[in-house]
């Protein structure tokens, strides 16, 4: 038998029907990164399973112990308050179960890569790099710790790829929008506009990213990340982190 915790990744969910079907080829791709970990996913809402549901079947299947990791880019509402909270009801439900919530995925060096993967299978090259500034267009968040992340992940990507411009934008809850900020980007002189959105799964805001792109006739848009290899890869080492966690004392079981 696998002694090693299971892995449940929580999502938000989205009426979309193409969030859900993302979710799951992200997971199979975890799968077979680890062959033999049992990976489950729970959603907050819009879609079944819900988390709760989730974690009462694993304690009725005799789990012991779970890794929930959110499938989440940056440390926002969901991360901080949301998903701790409906732990923390389940973990006082189900007192056999203990429940470690991992780090949430963002910033990584594997999602600029994973970035860098979308644009290139949108058609961008090498040689394009110095002439092109990136748009990079997240959902958006009214929580300023996940604006300011946004902000230092454009500027070290920038620096570190040599992007002739990189500058966040977001789909909802802050400003600029993603027409605004490629606007600002050809009337600073930039030849070539790529907008690359920092978002898991396809869906509304996404959608409102695309449209925002089209709008201001960027000259390229990159697909979301969606089940992008180092984004199997950035799961992994998240769940190893969490396994690794309590022995280093950093991380609190949601246990009661």
């Amino acid at each position: 038998m696998d002694t090693r915790p299971t892995l449940l990744v929580i999502a938000h969910g989205s009426r979309d029907p193409r969030h859900a079907a993302t979710v799951s080829a992200l997971c199979a791709r975890v799968r077979a990164l680890r062959p033999g970990l049992r990976v489950e996913v729970g959603y907050l809402d819009f879609n079944a399973p819900r988390v709760p549901r989730v974690l009462e079947r694993l304690s009725a299947e005799g789990v012991r112990e779970v890794v929930a990791l959110p499938l989440l880019l940056t440390r926002a509402f969901h991360a901080k308050s949301d998903i701790p909270a409906v732990l923390r009801e389940a973990a006082t439900r189900l007192p056999l179960l203990t429940i470690r919530q991992a780090e949430v995925l963002g910033p990584s060096s594997l999602l600029t890569a994973a970035l860098e993967r979308r644009l290139a299978e949108a058609g961008l090259r090498p040689g394009d790099r110095r002439s092109t500034g990136v748009v990079l267009a997240s959902a958006g968040s009214s929580d300023p710790e996940a604006g300011a992340v946004l902000a230092e992940i454009a500027r070290e990507w920038w620096h570190t790829a040599g992007w002739c411009a990189v500058r966040p934008a977001f789909a909802s809850a802050s400003l600029p929008r993603t027409a605004d900020a490629v606007r600002a980007l050809r009337a600073e002189g930039v030849r070539r506009v790529a907008v690359a959105p920092y978002v898991i799964a396809p869906g509304f805001l996404p959608d409102r990213i695309a449209a925002g792109a089209r709008e201001a006739r960027a000259d390229l848009l990159a697909p979301v990340l969606g089940p992008a290899p180092e984004l199997a890869r950035l799961l992994v080492r998240r769940y190893d982190g969490a396994v690794l966690a309590p022995a280093r004392g950093d991380l609190t079981a949601l246990s009661a």
